[in-house]
């Protein structure tokens, strides 16, 4: 039987890459592999981590392995964990990369692996370099992304900004499989019920972190729009800050948007995922930069549609006028795309949104994966 050990975020760490590596082990798993997750005992300093918590409240997962052993700032600990897996020989380490941050703690590990001449090690990059920059960022990027021997990417925007480090590197993009692990979709009206939203609204959602680049704030703009704030169309908004909420508040207040918005700013767990896209009319995404988001594979699991703006790899993952609409990263466009929406038939979106989501399967992934290993042993 073969081994992999994935390197990245799990439980008891919470989030959209924990969730991502416990689904991926899983398909490892399906597919007669020895999995193994290692994960952070330190992911982040406190003063660095900009959220409320790093720990999931959910209980940790009983059917897979997990070794809570990685720190990411110490030295001696990165050297531990290097050796100990050199000596394990596992066949396969795949290995996130989502922050510069992280460059020293995993290229570390990852020098002292490749020493074993066995471990292929494939990194899977959901970016090069951040949305918001910060000093190191080059340097340690430089320093992690000369060990893996291979790459996976998430979308064409992330895989050219690589070729710009390692013009020779072995990488191809796989789209971000479904989230299947939240549960099923259940039905709208008992979701706004659980969630005290009206039945008969129009509810837009936006889900997950609150960062600048995410651009709540154009939507907020978007929702003052005549045409939408004298509508029953209203505005969820499900995710945890991620910096200063002032700006957010002052907006609204400005605007007058409150009687708009059910305004859901916490952690939203894993157990109640399936309740606020089930309660959705449609997903928006109004970013003003992205590679890809892990809020479209989550959209499109629970079927429901999606307006994006025209920014990265949204307008290949949601096809415009198909699986939804795609609009400007300006308030203007992006609040004509949420009346246009509401004037259509949904039933037109669903067809689409059936036959996009079989392309993202885990097991695709999983292959794609294993092909780079295989390509690399020719």
């Amino acid at each position: 039987m073969k081994s992999v050990i994935i390197i990245g975020p799990s439980h008891p760490l919470r989030g959209g890459l924990a969730s991502y590596d416990e689904r991926l082990t899983r398909e490892f798993n399906q597919k007669n592999w020895s999995s193994t997750i290692y994960t952070f005992s330190l992911q982040y300093p406190s003063f660095l981590f900009p959220g409320k918590s790093q720990y999931s409240d959910e209980p940790a997962p009983s059917d897979l392995r997990i070794k809570v052993c990685v720190n990411s700032i110490n030295p001696f600990n990165w050297i531990k964990i290097g050796k100990e897996l050199k000596d394990l020989k596992p066949d396969l380490i795949i290995v996130r990369f989502w922050l510069p941050f992280m460059g020293p703690c995993l290229g570390t590990i990852l020098r002292l692996v490749k020493k074993n001449k066995h471990t292929q090690i494939v990194c899977i990059a959901d970016n090069i370099l951040p949305h918001e920059k910060r000093f190191g960022d080059l340097i340690f990027t430089k320093y992690f992304l000369s060990t893996p021997h291979s790459f996976i990417t998430m979308s064409e925007n992330v895989l050219e900004k690589l070729k710009m480090f390692l013009p020779n590197s072995i990488a191809k993009v796989a789209q971000h499989p479904l989230y299947d692990n939240f549960g099923m979709k259940v039905e709208q009206s008992l979701a706004r019920q659980k969630l005290g939203i009206g039945e008969d609204e129009k509810i837009c959602l936006f889900f997950g972190f609150i960062r600048k680049y995410k651009g709540l704030d154009l939507l907020l703009e978007a929702f003052s729009h005549p045409d939408i704030y004298n509508s029953n169309i209203k505005l969820l908004v499900a995710g945890e800050f991620y910096e200063d909420e002032k700006p957010y508040l002052n907006l609204i207040k400005d605007k007058k948007l409150e009687p708009k918005l059910y305004w859901h700013t916490h952690f939203i767990s894993d157990s109640d995922v399936k309740y606020y896209l089930s309660a959705a009319d449609v997903v928006i995404q109004p970013y003003k930069d992205a590679t890809q988001s892990g809020v479209t594979p989550l959209a499109y699991h629970f079927e429901i549609p999606m307006i994006v703006t025209n920014v990265g790899a949204l307008p290949s993952l949601v096809p415009d006028h198909k699986v939804g609409l795609v609009c400007e990263p300006d308030s203007q466009s992006i609040s004509l795309s949420i009346l246009e929406y509401f004037q259509l038939n949904k039933d037109i979106f669903t067809k689409y949104i059936k036959e996009e989501k079989k392309k993202l399967s885990w097991s695709t992934l999983v292959d794609s994966i294993v092909s780079l290993c295989h390509d690399l042993e020719k």
